[in-house]
């Protein structure tokens, strides 16, 4: 019989999770989990012929590959909810970003890229974005608070970056720092959101859509490159700096 992990990350993948992960997230504040102690993370991919159109800026094909995956996440996490209670335990969705995001700390309660990391899916980029190497930050993730008995991933806590600069020299708004992340490092430290939510907004607007979406940076990350070389779509110059 399947453990309870692999029968969530089966049925997960069938239905069109890219990645999942399982996290240890006891050390994170009760009144963000409402004590639960274990968490899944769902990532799914961002269309790489669609990444490969956002050097410069989003485009209307970006906005729906964005709205598309928010609502595919919405159903991944109900379905791994449904099969976590079916086992008899609690089972709670984070909801997408649009629905739980505080526009004064422009952040979440719970920040399903500080799952991500805890679940070992990767670790967070210069950009603030969470890395994966199987497709850099060209992901969009959701994530389930649970009390269920799940085995956890080992926690990524510190920056794969290295010396690379890609992202920060491609930022328009010049909101990245330039400093490697580790756990517990305040995103502040790293990234000035205001400044990033302010050149979203325009260049949105100058796209001709009403949101607060960019991209470049997913664009510019080397394992997104990575990624997009791999499925055919057409790669940028910059490689991966593994030195580190």
């Amino acid at each position: 019989m399947p453990s309870l992990n692999a029968e969530v990350e089966r049925r997960l993948r069938n239905e069109g999770a890219s990645l999942v992960g399982f996290a240890d997230v006891s050390g994170l504040p009760a009144s963000l989990t409402g004590g639960s102690p274990r968490a899944v993370c769902i990532a799914v991919q961002l269309d790489p012929t669609i990444v490969r159109e956002i050097a410069n800026g989003p485009t209307p094909r970006y906005f729906a590959e964005y709205n598309r995956i928010n609502a595919l996440l919405a159903q991944l996490s109900d379905r791994a909810a449904t099969i976590l209670a079916g086992a008899g335990y609690r089972a709670n969705p984070v909801q997408s970003t649009t629905e739980q995001f505080n526009p004064v700390t422009l952040s979440m309660p719970v920040q399903h890229k500080t799952v991500a990391t805890r679940a070992g899916l990767g670790w967070i980029g210069k950009s603030a974005l969470l890395i994966t190497k199987e497709y850099g930050p060209a992901v969009r993730l959701g994530s389930v608070l649970t009390d269920a008995d799940l085995q956890t991933g080992t926690p990524m806590d510190a920056s794969r970056c290295g010396t690379c600069r890609q992202c920060v020299d491609r930022c328009p708004a010049r909101a990245i720092v330039g400093d490697n992340w580790q756990m517990g490092m305040a995103r502040e430290s790293i990234y000035q959101a205001p400044a990033c939510r302010a050149m979203a907004v325009r260049l949105s607007n100058e796209a001709g859509f009403g949101a607060t979406i960019c991209g470049i940076c997913i664009h510019a990350c080397p394992w997104t490159q990575r990624y997009l070389a791999r499925e055919g779509a057409e790669p940028g110059e910059a490689t991966v700096d593994e030195t580190e």
